[in-house]
């Protein structure tokens, strides 16, 4: 399938790792806390060691996520997923040149809130889509999910090869946002951030179009509870366990064994600084655009890798004919794809 456009989005409010901090300290989040949890926080927000230096939140104030309760956080999750999604999309519908109508299939993939109907239904509407376009949401992939997205999308062209498909990933970690004293929920508190990324795709293309395929996973169940979502009471609780970097590094090392070409470059999920640094040790690349992407916009969980490869495609480096993406999370499992012209 070929690639006809892509584009972002992000909540309008951006927010300094350090003004975290001072929010949380000014205000009545680290009263609730250990010593040691808030001295872990403002050791990861304030001395440059993340690898961030801000982030995107649909709020409009970091006090903004302080104490509230399941259902107030999955209220802001649909609130604000449905039109994050759809400033991406129109975005990337209009660098295609096409309207909304054009769209047969529209995917969506997320893990920070749960709607039924699902977030497609709301951008179907809100962009104006027609009443018998397909749509899909996958969720429970977590962050490594826009690319077993992209091929369900691939499966859809192929048996309906004259057709438009949109696939849109959209998080909003703010809305699991709360804090307690597990290292997993503070971690996340400091590395997460709101995002959109949003592609057309096609089952033919020009000279010169980029396409996508050899798209592969691993799957370890057995490591499932070292990097997951789990309830409580109500609330999503990111479950980070200390040998995520290392289980990440070893599974993109096997997946970049099978792939089909020589890429130019590799575009990674920018899962954390330990992460990106783990990649780095077991491949032949510096993910340049994966950690500028977690420089200015944290851990966006599925759309980060998007947003990656919106980054090297904009730079426009004439000798890319291949590029290698890679994205990986709870289950646990990774995923990656290739794509060249």
């Amino acid at each position: 399938m070929y690639l006809r456009s892509l584009a972002t989005a992000v909540p309008p409010h951006s927010f300094t790792q350090e003004s975290c901090w001072e929010a949380m300290r000014e205000g009545n989040l680290l009263a609730a806390l250990k010593p040691r949890s808030a001295a872990l926080m403002e050791k990861v927000l304030t001395n440059g060691s993340s690898g961030i230096e801000r982030r995107n939140l649909a709020l409009g104030s970091i006090e903004e996520s302080f104490g509230h309760c399941a259902e107030k956080l999955n209220n802001n999750f649909e609130r604000e997923a449905p039109p994050l999604a759809t400033a991406a999309l129109l975005d990337s519908l209009q660098k295609a040149g096409l309207v909304a109508t054009d769209v047969d299939a529209l995917f969506v993939c997320t893990c920070t809130g749960y709607l039924c109907p699902g977030v497609s239904s709301y951008v179907a509407e809100l962009t104006g889509m027609r009443h018998d376009v397909y749509l899909a949401d996958l969720v429970g992939l977590g962050c490594g999910a826009a690319i077993p997205m992209m091929r369900a999308a691939q499966g859809f062209l192929a048996a309906n090869p004259q057709a438009v498909v949109a696939t849109v990933a959209v998080e909003i970690c703010s809305s699991a946002f709360f804090a307690n004293d597990d290292p997993g929920v503070l971690i996340s508190l400091c590395l997460f951030g709101d995002g959109g990324a949003a592609a057309i795709w096609t089952s033919h293309g020009a000279a010169g179009d980029w396409q996508a395929g050899h798209f592969i996973t691993t799957h370890r169940p057995a490591e499932r509870e070292k990097i997951r979502f789990v309830n409580s009471a109500g609330k999503l609780k990111n479950q980070l366990h200390r040998a995520v970097p290392g289980l990440a590094g070893e599974a993109v090392a096997g997946l970049f064994a099978q792939r089909k070409g020589e890429p130019s470059q590799v575009l990674a999920h920018s899962g954390g600084r330990d992460v990106v640094e783990a990649l780095e040790s077991v491949l032949p690349f510096e993910l340049t655009e994966t950690r500028e992407i977690l420089r200015n916009y944290g851990n966006m969980s599925s759309p980060s890798v998007m947003f990656a490869l919106e980054q090297r495609l904009a730079d426009n480096h004439p000798g890319d004919t291949r590029l290698w993406l890679t994205a990986f999370g709870a289950g646990f499992a990774a995923h990656a794809c290739e794509l060249w012209r």
